[in-house]
């Protein structure tokens, strides 16, 4: 496997570039998230025109918003990205992004930016985080309903010496073990999307995270039976799944947890069920991807982060 690329830690006082790179955003929601950023210690920098663009589906056009991407990655006034929210339409930025990007920046992001963390991953080794937005977690406030949770968000920005481990508060163990993986996933739908195209997800010896919001469980069974049969499945060392709220069965039928037991739950490796991850009402945590983390799916599941997803 080619070399991972951490991007710098995020220090008090750096700036960083927010953008919206898929649906629209309102600006109250912006506003509070980027109070929340200040209150964190950095300056956040955006082009109000940009980041509040409004047309359809999308936050502006894709040349656009794929202009926007690709000035963020590359200037250096800025240490790091975060994304408004997310929605739909990140996937639309891929085939232009030609650029090379061996120089990476922190970018957080959860949601409809699976598609450019999976992209980043494949195409450079990026390691990039699955957390909290401006517009999607930070505007609730930290350890609030809606909101984030702190203590994981700060370790993944500014941790370069070591790891840490991250409870998994209300979790279930569909299958107990521990196992020792590259984290990787993030929102089902995307990961599911990402099949046949150049970047498909490298599931191969991962800890699997996957996660989403507002599906039925037979669609939650239909891509996890998908993923299954083209191989995803085959060879993961773990995998870890969200709330998945919304997704509530009619009186009488299988639950998202049911179906989640019934495909993954005799494959042979680690399950855990409920991380506040993703898609979730309560304080979301923060996960690098692409850095070694160990499952532990027992009593008082957890992951241990075994490297620092950033460099000094």
């Amino acid at each position: 496997m080619p070399q991972t690329l951490k991007p710098e830690a995020l220090r008090a006082g750096d700036s960083v570039r927010i953008l919206s790179l898929s649906s629209p955003v309102k600006e109250s929601r912006l506003q509070l998230g980027l109070q929340e950023i200040a209150r964190l210690g950095y300056s956040p920098k955006f082009d109000p025109e940009r980041v509040l663009m409004r047309g359809d589906f999308f936050a502006g056009s894709a040349a656009e918003r794929g202009a926007a991407l690709k000035e963020a990655l590359t200037e250096s006034s800025t240490r790091g990205i975060f994304c408004s929210r997310g929605g739909y339409g990140s996937n639309y930025l891929l085939d232009g992004l030609s650029v090379a990007l061996t120089n990476p920046k922190v970018l957080v992001g959860y949601s409809d930016l699976t598609s450019l963390q999976i992209f980043l991953w494949q195409k450079f080794r990026w390691i990039t985080l699955y957390g909290p937005m401006t517009a999607a977690g930070l505007d609730k406030g930290a350890n609030a309903v809606d909101g984030y949770d702190p203590e994981s968000l700060t370790r993944a920005l500014s941790e370069t010496k070591q790891g840490w481990t991250i409870p998994l508060p209300g979790a279930e163990a569909i299958m107990p073990g521990s196992a020792d993986g590259v984290l990787l996933g993030g929102c089902l739908t995307l990961v599911e999307t990402a099949l046949g195209t150049p970047w498909e997800l490298d599931t191969h010896g991962a800890i699997l995270l996957l996660e989403d919001r507002g599906m039925k469980p037979w669609q939650v069974d239909r891509a996890l039976m998908h993923l299954k049969q083209a191989g995803k499945l085959r060879g993961v060392s773990g995998v870890l799944l969200g709330d998945f709220p919304e997704c509530d069965a009619p009186p009488g039928s299988e639950t998202v947890l049911d179906v989640a037991r019934r495909i993954l739950g005799n494959m042979g490796f680690p399950v855990v069920w409920g991380a506040p991850i993703g898609h979730t009402p309560r304080p979301m945590l923060t996960l690098p991807l692409g850095v070694r983390a160990r499952l532990k799916s027992d009593e008082t599941s957890r992951l241990e982060i075994l490297e620092p997803a950033c460099r000094a």
